[in-house]
């Protein structure tokens, strides 16, 4: 099988429909689909902050399950969206009061048919990606080779919200150790997460979150062919929002 992983979309739909057409895909009724049977694998974060958060519910609901032409493995912004959805106490703010402010303004039943799409497909979803066939993972903020085969609350909270340390920069960011600088497995780890200006290839990660809603591009890696293919975001961009590594 062959996949393109697709990083954080985070409601920018039309970027997303221009990364498949560069990618080969065709548009049939409602899904993206490629002529050579490719699997498109979305790294979480499909929602908060972009413009169209509820059709990339109803997009990537239909290509997973409806359809199964397609992968999903949840982020944090999935994951908290989902506690919104459940009724629980969470804070609306740092780009979950785009997706609440888009999802009360439409008609009821198709509120109702929105919650009931994403609560399915977060439900359904596995909390990291094993790509056998091409010896690979995909997991939101990444994963430590240790780790992998485990899928308890430390583990959960790793791959959603990366290797935190429990400090916060000045800006209310949460201060992360660059797990990838350790990772010495022969798997390929495939992640979001963390916005950069361009793929980051660390060992055998690669981080493909090049920040599509703030400005700069949305990025896919391709297996097994390892490439990366990116398009240029219609969004406005904001520098501080990038991190800056070797």
């Amino acid at each position: 099988m062959r996949y393109d992983v697709i990083g954080d979309v985070h409601g920018c739909i039309s970027e997303l429909h221009t990364l498949f057409s560069k990618l080969g895909y065709g548009r049939y009724e409602r899904i993206f689909v490629h002529p050579d049977g490719r699997i498109p694998v979305f790294l979480g974060d499909i929602t908060d902050r972009g413009p169209y958060s509820t059709a990339m519910i109803q997009l990537v609901y239909e290509m997973v399950l409806n359809h199964q032409k397609a992968y999903y493995v949840p982020g944090n912004h999935c994951n908290k969206l989902y506690r919104y959805f459940l009724g629980n106490n969470v804070q609306v703010r740092h780009g979950l009061e785009t997706t609440v402010t888009e999802y009360k303004n439409l008609p009821q039943s198709e509120q109702q048919s929105v919650k009931k799409q994403f609560m399915e497909l977060y439900e359904q979803a596995p909390l990291y990606l094993e790509l056998h066939d091409v010896n690979a993972i995909a997991a939101h903020a990444g994963i430590k080779e240790h780790y992998i085969g485990r899928y308890d609350k430390k583990v959960r909270s790793f791959v959603l919200y990366g290797d935190v340390t429990g400090g916060v920069y000045d800006d209310g960011r949460p201060v992360r150790r660059d797990w990838a600088q350790h990772y010495k497995g022969d798997r390929w780890i495939v992640y979001g997460h963390t916005p950069v200006m361009e793929p980051r290839t660390v060992h055998k990660t690669i981080n493909i979150d090049t920040g599509c809603v703030f400005g700069n591009a949305l990025t896919a890696f391709r297996l097994p062919e390892e490439q990366t293919v990116s398009v240029r975001s219609d969004q406005s961009f904001v520098p501080e929002k990038f991190q800056y590594v070797d």
